[in-house]
């Protein structure tokens, strides 16, 4: 291809790549679905302003070294520590349950084992930068289902990487048994002397660039290490995305991740976004139509299977109901890396390329969804908790069984989350013997305050019913002291509809949401940023003043 012809096909790319993904971002769709939709309108297969796929491709392999690399970078050990049985046992579960189901559907349907099994990895692992971004921008990634959901993401990420070296070997024809001894022997060597490299060369050199101060330098560090340490191990036979992903533990141990990450981040969207045009590039629209019946039946039992398996999963592991579902909805899309691993398989023609239209299609409107089924999350986990099968599978007090014991209540307070902050609230209480309800969605919290003897009840508070059970509607206070944000407000607009004079005392983590939870018909809102705030400046006034006062 000449150059010029080559730099054209980059500006029609971005061109039309930028302003799809612009359009989109007014109704709120995803930024990847944008760009693979772009992909689909410029690629061969549409409209054909792109024939060339050679070059773009390049463009993608880097695009996808880099973003292993950012996920090498962003593993650092306490996020892990304090993630672990979320991330080992929940993980395993979900991604266990989503290949096995997935697979036996695909050999059911006819689908060679090999093929069926690819659809199962494909179909386990969800969206990261989708879910992660849907969940910053609505406060949840500390929330309960935001953890959980976080936890899930983190173990299917870790397990990409082995599902891309499984792939070569489930297209070879010369069977997996000679081959992948010996390459599982090769990669463990390579792991091995990155761990050492990661240990004592890495962090020396990262020191040395640092002290030049020279940014350029620094950058150029980065990206060596990261696209080096991927193409050693491509050029001895292991999957590149195992080297990118390693590289970027070696960065992440260095000292020096943050800076990386600030550094790659804007070479990594690029390309990535690339990435995702190449994908759209291989959609044919001339499949689509024909089989868009066959498309639809695919994303439904995607997203509904999904769904339902994350759901069990979060049972199994004692969690709400409110958090299974809520992360059900959040984790029930395909994500970015199954396009990169459908990618690989049509290399090694693993799969058919209708097979794998249907797959890429179905993602894509898995992907278009999930913004709109976030927003929508907070009313189906209402919804799923009035299922009187699944609570009393819980084996606790519901708020419904309130109403008998507590009619002759009046006047009373009602706290709404029984964590640190409810629990002393109660303590207090009851030491002043002011009449108390307290309400809470985890059935731990639940029996572990029944077993303190508390007047404690399982129940959604973003309910009305819920809170008329605990009396709301003859309660004085109703205190808010939960961590989900969505759930803080709606339980505030149902609290309100529920009593018009009720004193609703709301507790958030930041200042921005005071307006917003006013609005709703909080009476006081307590913000925890502002009292972190004051307790910093207190705490140093004194130690100054003291330090002063001793020098005067």
């Amino acid at each position: 291809m000449h150059e010029i012809d080559y730099l054209r096909d980059m500006v029609v790319i971005m061109g039309i790549g930028v302003a799809i993904v612009a359009i989109f971002h007014r109704f709120k769709i995803p930024t990847i679905a944008g760009f693979i939709v772009a992909g689909m309108v410029v690629g061969p297969k549409g409209l054909g302003f792109v024939n060339d796929m050679h070059q773009v491709q390049v463009l993608a392999e880097i695009g996808v070294t880099l973003l292993l690399f950012g996920i090498g970078l962003e593993f650092p050990l306490d996020r892990l520590r304090r993630l672990w049985k979320i991330i080992l046992i929940g993980g395993f579960i979900q991604v266990g349950l989503s290949i096995g189901v997935s697979f036996l559907i695909a050999k059911y349907i006819g689908l060679a084992w090999e093929a069926s099994l690819l659809t199962g990895f494909i179909v386990a692992v969800s969206s990261t930068a989708i879910v992660l971004k849907g969940l910053e921008q609505r406060g949840e990634i500390d929330a309960p289902h935001g953890r959980f959901t976080v936890g899930i993401l983190i173990f299917q990420d870790l397990c990409v990487v082995p599902m891309i070296m499984i792939i070569p070997f489930l297209g070879s024809k010369n069977g997996m048994t000679t081959d992948v001894i010996m390459t599982l022997i090769e990669s463990l060597i390579i792991i091995a002397v990155v761990l050492v490299a990661s240990r004592m060369f890495v962090p020396r050199l990262m020191d040395v660039i640092a002290q030049t101060r020279q940014r350029h330098l620094f950058i150029m560090t980065v990206l060596l290490i990261c696209i080096g340490t991927a193409w050693i191990t491509a050029s001895v036979g292991i999957s590149l995305a195992l080297g990118a992903f390693l590289a970027g533990l070696i960065v992440g141990g260095s000292g020096y991740r943050n800076q990386a990450m600030a550094d790659i981040f804007s070479f990594r969207e690029v390309f990535i976004s690339i990435f995702f045009v190449s994908v759209g590039m291989l959609l044919d629209l001339s499949i689509i139509i024909p089989n868009l019946g066959t498309i639809v039946i695919l994303f439904l039992g995607i997203m509904f299977g999904k769904f339902l398996i994350v759901f069990i999963t979060g049972l199994s592991m004692k969690m709400p109901l409110r958090v299974s579902a809520l992360a059900g909805t959040a984790l029930a899309q395909i994500g970015e890396f199954s396009f990169v691993m459908l990618g690989v398989a049509a290399t090694y023609q693993l799969i058919e390329p209708n097979h794998a239209n249907n797959l890429m299609a179905a993602a894509v409107f898995s992907m278009l969804l999930t913004p709109f089924a976030l927003t929508l999350a907070p009313t189906l986990a209402a919804g799923v908790g009035k299922i009187k099968v699944l609570t009393k599978l819980m084996d606790v007090k519901t708020a419904e069984e309130a109403s008998e014991q507590t009619s002759h209540l009046k006047e009373h307070i009602i706290i709404g989350g029984y964590g640190l902050a409810g629990h002393d609230l109660a303590k207090a209480l009851k030491k002043f013997n002011i009449p108390h309800l307290i309400v809470d969605i985890n059935p731990e919290n639940v029996r572990l305050g029944l077993q303190r003897n508390e007047p404690i009840f399982y129940g959604d508070i973003t309910s009305p019913d819920v809170l008329e059970s605990l009396g709301a509607s003859k309660a004085k206070t109703f205190v808010i002291v939960v961590n989900d944000q969505s759930a803080i407000e709606q339980a505030v607009i149902a609290a309100r509809s529920v009593n018009a004079k009720l004193h609703i005392l709301a507790r958030t983590r930041y200042l921005l949401d005071v307006q917003r939870l006013s609005d709703a018909g909080a009476s006081d809102v307590i913000v925890s940023e502002v009292v972190s705030a004051e307790e910093v400046v207190s705490n140093i006034l004194k130690m100054n003043v003291v330090s002063n006062d001793e020098n005067s």
